[in-house]
């Protein structure tokens, strides 16, 4: 079921933003730290598929992305979206 994004948190850490979702993601929290992780959970797959993106927390109705220090967030942000549009 694809996601709309409603509101992009920036979070004390500037390398991780948090994207709020129109309905849940997950029920438990499941971080992934490394791509190797994600095996078996295509979402988070294809958002370790963005250049930059180095780990992700999914919670209730939100997924923050860290990004590694050297990305830029817009583009991280407009792929980040394109993904989860199409989830």
């Amino acid at each position: 079921m694809p996601f709309r994004v409603s509101e992009i948190q920036p979070t004390p850490n500037p390398n991780a933003a948090k994207f709020i979702l129109d309905h849940p993601v997950s029920e438990q929290p499941i971080s992934f730290f490394r791509a190797a992780e994600a095996e078996g959970y295509p979402l988070a797959q294809q958002l370790f598929a963005i250049p930059g993106v180095s780990s992700l927390l999914l919670l209730g109705d939100f997924i923050t992305v860290n990004k590694t220090p050297d990305a830029a967030w817009d583009e991280i942000t407009k792929r980040v979206q394109a993904v989860l549009a199409a989830a």
